[in-house]
C-alpha cells in the first residue's frame, strides 16, 4: 500500500503518496517504461519526460494519457509528484511510445473543472490506480470527485505538430 510523503497538516496540495514497498521492489515503472520505450504502449501509457526544475536535465516516468471529448489530459493518481512539480514549471514536456515522439505544452486545470477527467480516468484505469482515490470511484458525484481533486493534478495536454 502506498504510503503519504507529507504530514496531513500541509494538507491536499501536498499530497504526495509513495510507491509502497512492493511497488518499488517490482519496479513496476520500471517495466512499463521497458515496454512503452519499445512501442508497446502499455493500456495507453507514454513515457513522460520533463525538464527538471532544478537540474534543468530531462526526468522521464510512465504515465497514462486520457482523452477526453478529443481534448488530451494528464492525471497524477498519487498526487504533487516530481513530475507534477517539474511540469508546473517547464510547462512543456515530450510524450514518447517506442521511436514516436510528441512535443506538447500543458495547462493545469482549476479543480473545479477536474471532476469529468477525474471520473473518465476511473473508469478506464480504476484497476491501477483506484487504490489512490480515498474511495471515490468513477461512479462517485461530482461533489466527492470535487472533494478529493486537490489532491490530483490534472494537465490539458496539447500536441504540438
Amino acid at each position: 500500500m502506498a504510503t503519504t510523503d507529507r504530514p496531513a497538516a500541509e494538507g491536499a496540495q501536498a499530497r504526495y503518496l509513495r510507491p509502497g514497498r512492493l511497488m518499488r521492489v517490482l519496479r513496476f515503472n520500471d517495466v512499463v517504461a521497458f515496454l512503452v520505450r519499445r512501442g508497446f504502449s502499455v493500456w495507453g501509457a507514454r513515457v513522460l519526460s520533463v525538464k527538471g526544475r532544478k537540474s534543468g536535465e530531462p526526468r522521464s516516468t510512465p504515465v497514462n494519457l486520457l482523452t477526453v471529448d478529443g481534448v488530451q489530459y494528464l492525471v497524477s493518481p498519487r498526487g504533487h509528484t516530481q513530475w507534477v512539480r517539474n511540469l508546473r514549471v517547464a510547462g512543456e514536456g515530450e510524450l514518447t511510445v517506442g521511436k514516436r515522439v510528441q512535443r506538447f505544452t500543458a495547462r493545469e486545470l482549476a479543480d473545479d473543472a477536474k471532476p469529468e477527467v477525474l471520473r473518465a480516468y476511473l473508469k478506464r484505469w480504476a484497476f491501477e490506480v483506484g487504490a489512490f482515490f480515498e474511495g471515490v470511484t468513477a461512479r462517485s458525484t461530482d461533489d466527492e470527485l470535487r472533494a478529493v481533486a486537490p489532491g490530483h493534478p490534472v494537465f490539458q495536454v496539447s500536441i504540438e505538430d
